[in-house]
């Protein structure tokens, strides 16, 4: 059963969110796929990989590059249900919901303000289905992640 997990960014943007998320999945020994559709969405998630966490460099490529299915963290402008790199999770950063990701293991659906309502519409969707599981995750003022309603 799939897993998607719903994160409400109302403090921080996904490019500082997402280098946590991804070095948790990198420990686990798990690969990433991250998909945002705007180009500067995905320079800013890139630089982040690169350089918000001091201490450690987290290892990613574009999609389209010759060394795609080698990276443990691709990121691409569109979902590809079957990436290069063998993902079986997969980040949502720019809040558009794609079916597709419910072909991997677990899903992140990243959303601010302005796509709660399609989140909101993304969740009663999922909700009424059997086999998916959903988790909805908040921010505290202090940058804390806590799941709940």
């Amino acid at each position: 059963m799939p897993r998607v997990d719903f994160y409400r960014l109302t403090r921080d943007p996904v490019e500082r969110v997402l280098p946590a998320i991804a070095t948790r999945i990198l420990g686990a020994g798990d690969r990433l796929l991250i998909v945002a559709a705007p180009a500067m969405q995905r320079q800013a998630i890139d630089e982040a990989l690169w350089t918000l966490q001091r201490a450690s460099f987290l290892p990613h490529g574009a999609a389209g590059s010759a060394d795609e299915a080698i990276e443990p963290i691709l990121i691409a402008g569109t979902l590809d249900p079957s990436p290069p790199n063998g993902a079986r999770h997969v980040a949502i950063a720019d809040g558009e919901w794609r079916d597709d990701a419910l072909g991997f293991d677990r899903a992140f659906l990243f959303f601010d303000n302005s796509r709660i309502d399609d989140a909101r519409a993304t969740w009663r969707t999922l909700a009424a289905r059997d086999d998916v599981d959903n988790r909805f995750w908040k921010q505290d003022e202090n940058g804390r992640w806590s799941e709940g309603p």
